[in-house]
């Protein structure tokens, strides 16, 4: 039997367990980048060795699918957000299992998004695409209270903001505007959305011919930290089913058909609402933070397996995809949550973190001589842990001993004249 070859656009970070997994399954790969400059959020993460063809594209969409055609692949798959589009074209150019390009904006642009799945019949927040201030103010009057104001097209929590009053949320569209986004590109657009109060979730899928498997639901965590409302510091896989795991799996399933995801995996952020769920945006590709791996250790499997699976056996996934997930430990992902600012120095006791009972792992982000920024996002996180145990309770203690932990006087920082 021959290898089977793997198209993978944007082979970045956050999908390098990814591109593992279709090895381990046999599979050869090939690495195409979406642009000619790598976006800094992750130049580090950058490798080129294991891959049968390295590819920049330059724009001509038919000279990549040759040079992409010699090696006769089973499967483009989206490496990242910013890699959607083009393997949507690429799926579509070559033949292969594909969510075509009808709605490929609408799989990016997360107005579009919105708009699109209203249209569909889905339940929907109510936005703006904003213009202009002028249309900004008045909106945001009509509307009341607070909203959201984000780029179109990011990803991490990238300049989003919570805005009470209109002056607040015109502020804030002249940052948004004025700004270069996580993937090193220059906002192209700004969406006013309205604030959607309720507990978020992350529902993670793999689709195989419009047949939807969801492999993991998580349940985040919010704190009010340094002037945000909303900022995420948790997750916490949670069973498959309930009352709200039934109500978000029917929804995303609808949302998934509304933009056209029949193909692959996709990343769904739901907040369920007083009125129901709302969507707050999807990413046609998988979930980031390592999020799938750390699902992998309570499941047994995860969101990995399943595109994998999909795209190399199609068989073994319909057989499987409505089969409930199970979990055999309780696991949650948490984040340190940095209130100062300047040079650090170290941290307080990161030892009374290692010596929870469900402590798993730690990834610390910064050394000591590091400039350390309040946490506003996904990127500005200081450190990150993994807690893991077979008894659900001692990992919601353990991470509310977390939360007490942290705090200013957990950081210590040098003072202008270098001394702490």
């Amino acid at each position: 039997m021959s290898t089977p070859h793997v198209v993978i656009v944007d082979a970045y970070a956050p999908t390098l367990r990814l591109a593992q997994h279709f090895r381990d399954a046999g599979a050869a790969l090939i690495r195409v980048q979406s642009t000619r400059e790598v976006p800094h959020v992750y130049r580090s993460s950058l490798e080129s060795g294991a891959y049968v063809d390295n590819i920049v594209f330059d724009g001509d969409l038919t000279t990549l699918c040759a040079r992409i055609a010699v090696h006769d692949p089973v499967a483009v798959v989206a490496g990242g957000e910013s890699g959607v589009e083009l393997a949507d074209a690429l799926s579509s150019a070559l033949g292969l299992p594909t969510n075509g390009v009808e709605h490929s904006e609408a799989r990016r642009d997360k107005y579009v998004m919105i708009e699109t799945i209203r249209r569909a019949g889905v339940d929907a927040a109510h936005q703006l695409r904003v213009r202009d201030e002028d249309e900004l103010r008045s909106w945001h009057e009509t509307m009341g209270g607070r909203i959201v104001l984000k780029p179109v097209r990011s990803a991490a929590g990238d300049h989003v903001f919570f805005c009470q009053t209109p002056e607040e949320s015109l502020a804030a569209f002249r940052k948004i505007s004025d700004a270069t986004n996580v993937f090193s590109e220059r906002n192209t657009g700004v969406v006013a959305q309205e604030y959607l109060c309720g507990t978020e979730y992350m529902v993670n899928t793999v689709s195989r011919d419009g047949h939807h498997r969801v492999c993991e639901i998580w349940r985040t965590s919010r704190v009010v930290a340094n002037g945000l409302t909303d900022l995420a510091d948790g997750g916490y896989l949670i069973a498959r089913r309930g009352e709200a795991q039934d109500v978000l799996a029917h929804y995303a399933t609808e949302v998934l058909d509304a933009l056209g995801i029949r193909h692959g995996p996709a990343h769904l952020e739901i907040k369920l609402t007083n009125d129901g769920p709302r969507l707050v945006e999807v990413g046609a590709r998988i979930a980031g933070g390592n999020i799938p791996s750390h699902a992998q250790l309570s499941i047994g499997e995860s969101q990995l397996d399943w595109t994998v699976r999909a795209y190399l056996d199609p068989d073994a996934f319909h057989a499987g995809a409505d089969v409930d997930y199970r979990r055999e430990r309780y696991v949650a992902n948490l984040a340190l949550i940095s209130p100062v600012e300047g040079t650090l120095r170290g941290f307080r006791d990161l030892d009374a973190i290692r010596s929870l009972e469900s402590f798993h792992d730690l990834q610390v982000y910064l050394r000591p001589g590091d400039h350390i920024s309040r946490t506003v996002d996904d990127v500005t996180y200081p450190a990150a842990m993994l807690l893991l145990h077979e008894t659900e309770e001692v990992v919601l203690r353990d991470a509310n001993t977390v939360r007490f932990i942290d705090g200013h006087g957990f950081y210590y920082l040098e003072s202008e004249d270098g001394q702490a």
